[in-house]
């Protein structure tokens, strides 16, 4: 596949799994309840070619060596591809020392996936107990991921006159979001650490946020998916960094 890749990921961090654990199924029976019409029962083989998987849920639930997560699972459309997976994060490399899970989803950034992604990142982020989590087309997620700098260990400027913050390992908690997305999943203890929601302050964001089941929230940022391109949608993003300064590790502890 050649060009620029054209999709929204989904990230969401998360507990770490213990043995035994039934997150992995549950994020993918999640999904595939959140999008309509999906069926993950695929994976992709380290030649690239789509393999059948013939018994998906034993497959997926199977015991995975220490820090592997859990293996790629995906649809069987070459050209609508979704893709869901799971990783762990080891507590060294993990905020306030501890570890995680860290789920990955890409789905098509057409119109069948922008409008699936608000139900698709709540059912993955619900389903694995995150902490926090987003949905941001590729190309505005990159230039979100610049904006995370250090000065030995990953130098830079982040673009666009938008905030430095912190690596993952040196923010205090893993409730406090590493930074902003286009959809952002922010659990009960997560809004509470940002301080959401503040009805005098936020209600732009509460027009575009709804309450999940286990009491998070799912905000929207922009009413399309965010594009830095777009003025309008580079401020929002810095006014949602301005009023959440938690975020990225920068209010002083």
């Amino acid at each position: 596949m050649s060009g620029t890749p054209n999709f929204i990921g989904i990230i969401v961090y998360a507990p770490a799994l213990v043995r035994g654990d039934s997150r992995p199924l549950a994020v993918v029976r999640g999904l595939e309840g959140a999008f309509p019409g999906l069926r993950l029962d695929w994976t992709i083989s380290d030649e690239g070619k789509l393999v059948p998987l013939q018994q998906r849920d034993s497959w997926v639930g199977q015991e995975m060596p220490e820090g592997d997560g859990f293996p790629l699972v995906c649809n069987g459309d070459e050209g609508f591809r979704v893709t869901l997976h799971g990783m762990e994060i080891a507590a060294r490399s993990g905020p306030g020392g501890r570890p995680l899970f860290d789920v990955h989803a890409h789905l098509p950034q057409d119109a069948a996936g922008i409008a699936a992604a608000a139900n698709s990142l709540e059912a993955i982020a619900e389903c694995s107990r995150a902490f926090w989590g987003h949905a941001t087309p590729f190309n505005a997620g990159v230039e979100i991921s610049r904006q995370t700098v250090h000065p030995r260990r990953k130098q830079g400027v982040p673009p666009r006159g938008l905030p430095a913050l912190k690596l993952r390992e040196d923010i205090r908690s893993p409730e406090i979001p590493h930074y902003l997305g286009w959809l952002n999943y922010w659990s009960a203890d997560a809004a509470q650490a940002i301080g959401f929601p503040d009805p005098a302050r936020d209600a732009d964001l509460l027009s575009r946020a709804r309450r999940t089941a286990t009491g998070g929230w799912v905000v929207q940022l922009t009413d399309a998916p965010l594009d830095l391109d777009n003025p309008a949608h580079l401020d929002a993003l810095l006014r949602a960094y301005a009023r959440f300064p938690e975020i990225g590790g920068r209010a002083a502890p």
